[in-house]
């Protein structure tokens, strides 16, 4: 972000939103306008803005310092998911966004995506591999890891969660997506529904830069039919709870399988406040384990942004 405030009057906009995780869209393909973390803020304030999770800039990846290392692991990246939190911070990645950012940018004409061909997309986590499907888009998500692996071998837990609605802290498991995540699990539906996740949970020792915390509930059984189920609540960094959250979901499901053991399935169906996610499992390049993510993906409305919208900044 730079210091200076560009003028955004005329400047048009979609709204779009994947399993209810929603986020304003614009492009600026040459890169020639830089939101502050005050205008990203506004835009997506519910109440005196658009309203969104968060905001998404397309812009081709030569035109942003990120994008040459994007470039560099794949030329086929054209277009970079500037991503920002709803609170203007910068953030590595979103699983949904990108399905809905990959939408955008065919309903905007600014690329074709055919049955069976993947577009690249470059974002501060990677590459991202993006295909059509039935039911909206899936993404390679790339690997997964633990944040922490000695602890996560040795225990299966490297942190406790607090948080409102929880009698008691709860012992979590720290999962990177190219973005931090700490998942805890949960015996029951209800204690699911009490969570009070209009705050921030407290995750001891946090990871250095700070964390999503989901909470999940799996199925009894765990398996139906070879695929995994559970349910989960997100609090995501920089946002607050949201409806979906895709590589909360990824990163969920990676957790459950872990703590399952031998046998676990590689397909997960993940429940969410805004509906169901797919993840799957598959071996990657490099012999490292990745995640697909599949859901859907809507734009539902396009529009010019007025004069006065940031005038009180």
């Amino acid at each position: 972000m730079t210091d200076a405030t560009f003028p955004l009057t005329g400047m048009r906009f979609s709204k779009g939103h994947g399993t209810g995780n929603d986020f304003v869209l614009m492009a600026d393909p040459d890169g020639a306008r830089t939101l502050t973390a005050e205008q990203v803020a506004r835009l997506c304030d519910r109440h005196r803005g658009l309203g969104g999770d968060g905001f998404i800039r397309a812009v081709r990846s030569r035109a942003l310092p990120e994008g040459a290392d994007v470039l560099a692991e794949n030329p086929d990246a054209e277009w970079f998911m500037d991503y920002y939190n709803a609170d203007g911070s910068l953030s590595e990645m979103c699983g949904n966004g990108v399905r809905v950012f990959a939408h955008f940018l065919i309903t905007q004409g600014l690329v074709a995506l055919k049955d069976g061909e993947e577009l690249s997309i470059g974002t501060r986590a990677g590459v991202k591999k993006v295909a059509c499907t039935a039911g909206g888009y899936r993404v390679d998500m790339g690997p997964w890891d633990f944040i922490h692996p000695s602890h996560a071998s040795e225990r299966g837990v490297d942190s406790v969660v607090e948080s409102a609605g929880l009698a008691e802290p709860r012992p979590a498991l720290s999962i990177t997506m190219g973005n931090p995540h700490t998942v805890v699990a949960l015996q029951e539906q209800s204690d699911l529904a009490a969570l009070d996740l209009s705050g921030t949970p407290d995750v001891i020792p946090l990871p250095p830069s700070g964390t999503n915390v989901e909470f999940v509930v799996p199925a009894e059984p765990l398996v139906t039919d070879d695929v995994g189920h559970i349910t989960m609540r997100v609090h995501e960094r920089g946002v607050g709870e949201t409806l979906s959250c895709g590589t909360g979901a990824c990163a969920a499901a990676a957790a459950t399988r872990f703590w399952a053991g031998d046998g676990a399935p590689d397909e997960w169906a993940v429940t969410i406040p805004g509906g169901v996610v797919g993840v799957r499992f598959f071996p990657g390049a490099g012999g490292r384990e990745h995640v697909e993510l599949s859901g859907l993906a809507v734009i539902v409305a396009e529009g010019v942004l007025a004069d006065g919208l940031l005038q009180d900044l």
